[in-house]
């Protein structure tokens, strides 16, 4: 790890607001954007969090070139701050470090709102903070009540609407991992596919024991198809989940075989002399790198 240098100064400088210049102009109605009114609620309930971004100083000046921030800087003059703290880059770059961030995953946005409000803060504040309704709050608070772990497990690092919980406290334990198996494995984890599978669901699987109303727009035939299709559709996810390992070791054996065997002129001409289908299937094996192509 030697020879690599920090990008920008460990330590947040103060600098006048005057003295940071933005190096793009604001988009038309960006006072009334959401990101906006969000930004703004969280500076004036709990104060700026992260600190801008700002290049060093022009020569022969104190003005700093805005690298990152443009719609924090915007609000804090609104505010009337004189100065606000600032990282320093260390080159010239136009860095967007927002662009290098990992976003909070539900869950984890979820631990850290019950955490917040364990040590005191209201959900009242944090709505404020957030410019939501105190109603989302609640929900991102209660996110996991009624979720079996194994299920919380497998959406740890997704991204999902909280109303996926309101649909899964619906089913017993099996099938809320059988749902979410099914959602990950798609990549379509959306409200829409939690009900229709909840519609799908026979009555057994369900909490109170009964089926929901009907979906709009969906006739009792069709929902008896998809129930159908849906149980076909976990034999087959669970059949592939068993022999997946095998399948890949498989693979790996075979494509290092063929590999081998075409290398050798003498048999890659043979081949292609007497049974070019074969090899041209050889060849599609050697470039697969993953069981799905």
């Amino acid at each position: 790890m030697t020879g690599i240098t920090l990008g920008f100064s460990m330590d947040a400088l103060s600098v006048p607001l005057t003295n940071i210049l933005p190096s793009r102009k604001a988009p038309e109605g960006l006072a009334t954007s959401r990101k906006f009114k969000q930004i703004r609620s969280s500076i004036e309930e709990v104060g700026l969090i992260e600190p801008l971004s700002v290049t060093q100083a022009i020569k022969k000046s104190s003005q700093h070139m805005l690298l990152d921030g443009h719609i924090r800087l915007i609000v804090l003059s609104d505010l009337g701050y004189a100065d606000a703290p600032c990282l320093v880059a260390k080159d010239d770059e136009g860095y967007t470090y927002n662009s290098r961030i990992n976003r909070l995953s539900t869950i984890q946005e979820h631990f850290m709102i019950r955490r917040a409000i364990e040590r005191g803060v209201s959900p009242e504040r944090l709505a404020k903070a957030l410019s939501v309704d105190v109603s989302h709050i609640i929900k991102k608070m209660t996110l996991l009540d009624g979720i079996c772990p194994e299920a919380a497990e497998m959406l740890k690092d997704r991204q999902f609407s909280a109303e996926i919980s309101r649909v899964l406290r619906k089913m017993k334990t099996t099938r809320q991992v059988e749902c979410v198996e099914l959602m990950v494995s798609a990549n379509t984890v959306t409200t829409a596919y939690a009900e229709a599978m909840l519609v799908a669901t026979p009555a057994e699987l369900l909490v109170e024991g009964k089926k929901p109303q009907k979906m709009t727009g969906v006739s009792q035939e069709q929902i008896a198809k998809m129930e159908r299709e849906m149980a076909n559709l976990q034999g087959q996810y669970k059949m592939v989940e068993q022999t997946y390992g095998q399948d890949v070791l498989n693979l790996v054996l075979a494509k290092g075989y063929l590999t081998k065997l075409l290398e050798n002129g003498a048999v890659a001409r043979y081949l292609r002399q007497r049974q070019p289908e074969v090899v041209a299937e050889f060849e599609l094996i050697i470039k697969t790198t993953a069981l799905d192509q």
